[in-house]
């Protein structure tokens, strides 16, 4: 079992309305589409208000090299990863005081946007006072759903270590992949959907101290599954070329979540002895408005599930793996907990995958 303690996020610094980026969209793709104006809508009808980039708008206008694009991820990357980390364990909303770097035991790093050996949490040890001795546990390529992924395999840690602290860390500079010379539909719809986002959340194990949090009653992680469909590599990812990632984006996830994810959510959640009218709290990925509607035709579940993502939506975009702890963020400060509420934390990904995870907001242990 494992508790959620608190969550951080690091803002990048370029803000852009929909407007904005319609208007970039339609400089880069006006001809290579006839009908451009009828795509543009998407930017409109996505329910997404903002982004935020690492780089201004006029970064992307010219072709990059992969070698530069991957440079700017690295020094990105870390920058705001160390931030939200440190926001992560500093949030007096959260804490009762900071926590320690020294205390924690393992950082599980997450992300698919760039490359970096070594990975992208040993650098922040060079930058933030961790223990030497702190153990080091990077993902890459779970795109969307490496959060919650990373989540659940932090949840597992803490589960045979009870006494551990741990950071999961996602950052994705989504816009870093942007690659000018490709005209395709996918890259048009990216466009209008994906933004930058670095997150860090600290969980315990059930045994771990946990009187640095202001909450008398905490997120509890009580089981995790994982989910890949066969033969479904073509849903979504990156192809790899000479530019750098190409995106691979299918018009069917809608209908694959309407057609797959509730025998997927219902044997979860069988397993956990509980069923969909038990869940009180949804955190999803917002992977966009059509994933977020479909979330509803096939869970059943109402519009206040999904107010902490559509927010977040509304915001941010699509941050991949970060977004889910965007919305934690959210719940954390938005939802009002109560003693035996249940919650489910899922996002979907690249393979093409699910990864569910079942909680209960459970009262600490007395101080």
């Amino acid at each position: 079992m494992a508790y959620l303690l608190s969550a951080g996020t690091s803002i990048p610094r370029c803000h852009v309305n929909q407007e904005q980026a319609a208007g970039f969209a339609r400089e880069m793709f006006k001809d290579s589409f006839k009908d451009i104006d009828r795509l543009l809508a998407s930017f409109k009808n996505g329910e997404i208000e903002s982004r935020q980039f690492v780089m201004p708008l006029e970064w992307y206008k010219d072709a990059k090299s992969f070698e530069e694009k991957n440079q700017a991820y690295i020094e990105m990357a870390v920058k705001h990863s160390a931030e939200a980390v440190t926001n992560c364990l500093s949030d007096r909303r959260f804490l009762k005081s900071e926590v320690p770097f020294e205390t924690i035991e393992a950082i599980f790093f997450v992300s698919s946007t760039g490359i970096s050996t070594p990975s992208i949490e040993a650098r922040l040890m060079n930058i933030l006072p961790f223990s030497r001795q702190t153990k080091r546990i990077p993902l890459w390529g779970l795109g969307c759903a490496g959060g919650a992924s990373g989540i659940a395999r932090a949840f597992e840690y803490c589960t045979a270590f009870p006494k551990a602290h741990v950071l999961v860390v996602a950052a994705e500079l989504c816009s870093l992949t942007f690659q000018k010379d490709d005209k395709s539909k996918s890259n048009l719809i990216g466009t209008s959907l994906f933004g930058d986002g670095i997150a860090a959340v600290l969980m315990c194990g059930k045994e771990a101290d946990t009187s640095c949090s202001h909450f008398p009653v905490l997120p509890e992680v009580l089981g995790s599954q994982s989910s890949t469909l066969k033969d479904s590599e073509d849903v979504m990812g990156w192809e790899i070329n000479n530019s750098g990632f190409q995106v691979v984006f299918s018009r069917d996830i809608p209908s694959l979540i309407r057609t797959r994810l509730k025998k997927d959510v219902e044997a979860f959640l069988d397993g956990q002895n509980a069923g969909l009218a038990d869940i009180q709290v949804f955190l999803a990925h917002p992977g966009g408005k059509k994933v977020l509607d479909a979330y509803i035709d096939s869970l059943g579940f109402s519009e206040e599930h999904l107010a902490c993502s559509r927010r977040i939506l509304a915001r941010h975009g699509n941050m991949s793996s970060a977004t889910i702890m965007y919305v934690i963020k959210d719940c954390f400060v938005n939802v009002t907990p109560e003693p035996g509420k249940h919650g489910l934390l899922g996002a979907l990904g690249p393979g093409f995958s699910s990864e569910l995870l079942f909680m209960k907001w459970t009262e600490k242990e007395s101080e």
